[in-house]
């Protein structure tokens, strides 16, 4: 048996070393799934990691070498990103645009689109065919993509589907707390996107960005320094479980003192908006994968026509969730959709 012996200033590295990778990983999974990094499964969150590690048996050196990174469909939008090395990006009326624009182009082609209609059961009829029943009324469908939270699916689902339903019922979701905060005549102490916050820091705020430094011209008129306060995390589980009032005047509190120690914005903000977004990001535990790959034999052993897509399965960023849906169309209509 060979023994080896570390040195004390080696065995001092390696506890640094392992230090600075859990505060990076813990602030990673709370800046991106507002969850917990010893709950979430690496293989499912970032995937890309995961390919690296298992490549070249090293997270650093498979990123250097390009392993895990999914070819980009081409277009003349990702050539432009590409050439101009975009690493963000917004709309001029911000992001709720771009559902108002694919609504106003699918109703110019005469698609339906329902609204203030929410689904209250899926059953199947003779043929195989859907029927998606809204209530006061209801419609037959050849086919059906749902984009809609896996745990929501599970409830519409019918008998027939059950095993699918226990599989939907248990990908979770936590809530984040989303407050703007403007102040007029600041300036804040460093540049950049933003920062992330672990959990050993502080366990209410997960991180804090920094708007007006990436889009500058939205900042208003008179010009005002914006940053954006998330809260969320086991801090907010122990409130919703304790069953404690969720105030905005306690969020904006706490979003207030974040941003005057962190950031030295001491004083009140001349404009403030506080959302609490209830169950508004999967967590993708350990197993999920497996989850995911149990859903799909299902699906294809039973041959339902069902199509699974959005933040549920596989990314909850909206860049996710766009290719997602892109992916579930191509699925569906067997070929590249055409512009």
């Amino acid at each position: 048996m060979r023994r080896y012996t570390v040195s004390p200033s080696a065995a001092l590295d390696l506890s640094l070393t392992l230090k600075v990778a859990s505060l990076a990983m813990d602030s990673l999974c709370r800046g991106v799934f507002a969850g917990d990094s010893r709950e979430l499964s690496v293989r499912s969150c970032f995937p890309s990691l995961f390919q690296a590690e298992q490549t070249h048996r090293s997270v650093l050196l498979g990123l250097l070498l390009g392993a895990g990174r999914s070819p980009l469909p081409d277009s003349e939008l990702v050539r432009q990103a590409r050439a101009e090395r975009w690493s963000q990006w917004s709309l001029r009326g911000g992001l709720e645009t771009l559902p108002q624009a694919l609504n106003t182009h699918l109703t110019s082609r005469g698609v339906s689109v329902l609204k203030g209609q929410p689904v209250r059961g899926l059953s199947l009829q003779a043929g195989g065919r859907w029927k998606v029943s809204l209530g006061d009324s209801s419609l037959e469908a050849d086919h059906i993509i749902s984009a809609i939270p896996a745990p929501a699916l599970s409830k519409l689902l019918p008998a027939e589907a059950a095993p699918l339903a226990r599989v939907l019922s248990t990908i979770t979701a936590v809530s984040v707390v989303v407050v703007n905060l403007q102040y007029q005549g600041a300036q804040l102490p460093v540049q950049g996107f933003g920062h992330l916050v672990p959990s050993s820091e502080d366990p209410g705020i997960l991180g804090i960005v920094y708007d007006s430094v990436a889009f500058p011209e939205q900042d208003g008129s008179p010009p005002g320094l914006r940053v954006t306060v998330m809260l969320g995390g086991s801090w907010l589980r122990e409130l919703e479980a304790s069953g404690r009032v969720l105030s905005q005047e306690l969020f904006q509190q706490q979003a207030q003192e974040a941003a005057a120690t962190q950031l030295g914005l001491k004083e009140p903000p001349s404009h403030c908006l506080v959302h609490l977004l209830k169950n508004c990001i999967p967590q993708y535990t350990l197993g999920h994968w497996q989850k995911l790959e149990s859903a799909m034999q299902f699906l294809a052993a039973q041959k339902l026509p069902l199509t699974l897509a959005g933040a549920s399965y596989e990314g909850v960023a909206v860049n996710d969730c766009i290719e997602s849906g892109r992916q579930a169309a191509i699925r569906v209509l067997g070929t590249e959709a055409k512009s």
